[in-house]
């Protein structure tokens, strides 16, 4: 039997039972991507400050790989690491869940009601997912053919219904945005509709895409390219439709329909395969705390990524209050932008880096292509290559299975500033 995990072998400073009160100069809220990364960047650029990630997981997930987790590409397992092996050596690991923020105090509250106090916060917890929100669904989720990417055990099962689907209904669902990652419920789509066309089984099965808006994607540039493999796939786009509930015994889904005129009705459609993206909101712990906005979101300067209000404080990823791609490409740009602005603010200095809402979205429409959507605040088109990013490319497959993963687990973690500098250009309409 392997001895039990102890945080002070691997270097880390232990703090499973936090005492009631102790200080950093940084406390970060959230200990995934943003949260690591910051952390790391943080040891770089001011090596003798003390910092404290606060997150009770002890799992550290590559959430961009989940698609391909559901595709049959990637094994869950390459998609997941121990959280101890990636907190910076130096950096405290307060094994404990957030519960409240007391930004005039300059103080969290952790569950077990101890206080951490701080210098200068950064919060990037990540979002909720509310699966509550969908009746039925967590009952039946991972079995009777509902599944989904956007959990890693109920993304492994995603293909096993692909792999078992002869023909009969594939539905796709995406909730009201904002959600993480935009472009996942279709990219999962396009996947499991090229398998069914190798199979010789696309024409035997009828695939749905029901989305609660009225776009296909949020930025009207890539639209063509998307709708071309709607097209090729035959798959019928219903907008306007919003999953409310799942009976998975007798495999129906219940959609709440928004017609033209604003009126309401309910819609029940039969499946063989359901493949569900729950409705997503901020963590509830930060919707009821000071920094949030109307939204729930961490209310920060878009650019600075300062709060409005507490100007020791900063938030990034998923749960702040700006308009970007709520992507792992976005918190790579963001986490820079925050350190710089930290150190500064421990200076008393001005506040100089600034982000300009980069977001990435790798849209996989076929097993060994990719459109590479690259775009910032506004929905400027924004690519990294001179190359036209509507085409779907092999070379951007490439990009997605291999060299993403490897820039994001040895150099984004690890607190590297590595970037392929985006830019905006112009590209002729599309034909």
């Amino acid at each position: 039997m392997n001895a039990p995990f102890r945080p002070e072998s691997a270097g880390i400073t232990p703090s499973s039972r936090p005492a009631a009160e102790r200080r950093f100069t940084v406390v970060i809220v959230g200990g995934g991507a943003a949260g690591i990364t910051v952390a790391a960047e943080l040891q770089r650029h001011r090596p003798q400050a003390s910092v404290a990630i606060v997150d009770p997981s002890e799992t550290h997930s590559y959430q961009p790989g989940w698609t391909l987790v559901g595709a049959g590409v990637f094994t869950a397992e390459q998609t997941q690491r121990r959280e101890e092996t990636l907190i910076p050596s130096g950096v405290t690991w307060i094994r404990h869940a957030v519960t409240r923020f007391h930004p005039d105090a300059d103080a969290v509250e952790l569950a077990d009601g101890s206080r951490v106090g701080y210098d200068q916060l950064v919060v990037c917890p990540g979002l909720q997912l509310d699966w509550g929100k969908i009746q039925g669904l967590e009952e039946t989720l991972g079995r009777n053919g509902v599944c989904s990417n956007y959990r890693i055990d109920a993304a492994a099962y995603t293909w096993k219904c692909i792999k078992g689907l002869k023909g009969g209904t594939a539905l796709f669902t995406q909730p009201p945005m904002p959600i993480k990652c935009a472009g996942a419920p279709q990219k999962i789509m396009y996947l499991t509709a090229d398998r069914l066309r190798k199979k010789g089984l696309l024409a035997a099965t009828k695939v749905r895409f029901c989305l609660a808006g009225d776009v296909l994607f949020g930025v009207p540039f890539f639209v063509p390219p998307l709708q071309a493999a709607v097209d090729r796939y035959g798959i019928d786009v219903s907008f306007k439709h919003d999953l409310r509930a799942v009976d998975g015994p007798a495999r129906k889904a219940t959609f709440a329909v928004t017609g033209s005129d604003g009126s309401s009705r309910e819609e029940v459609m039969p499946f063989d395969m359901l493949h569900v993206v729950p409705p997503q909101s901020a963590p509830d712990f930060v919707k009821r705390s000071p920094l949030a906005n109307a939204a729930g979101w961490v209310e920060v300067d878009p650019s600075t990524l300062q709060h409005v209000r507490y100007a020791n404080v900063f938030g990034l990823g998923d749960a702040a209050g700006t308009t970007n791609a709520k992507t792992a490409a976005a918190v790579r740009l963001q986490a820079p932008v925050v350190v710089r602005n930290v150190v500064a603010a421990l200076d008393g200095k001005p506040l100089t880096a600034s982000y300009d809402g980069y977001g990435s979205c790798p849209l996989t429409t076929a097993y060994g292509e990719v459109v590479m959507a690259e775009f910032t605040y506004g929905g400027k088109v924004t690519p990294s290559f001179p190359l036209d990013p509507r085409v779907p490319r092999s070379s951007m497959w490439h990009f997605k299975t291999r060299f993403l993963p490897h820039l994001y687990w040895s150099w984004m973690l690890r607190g590297s500033e590595f970037d392929i500098k985006h830019r905006e250009r112009s590209f002729a309409k599309a034909a």
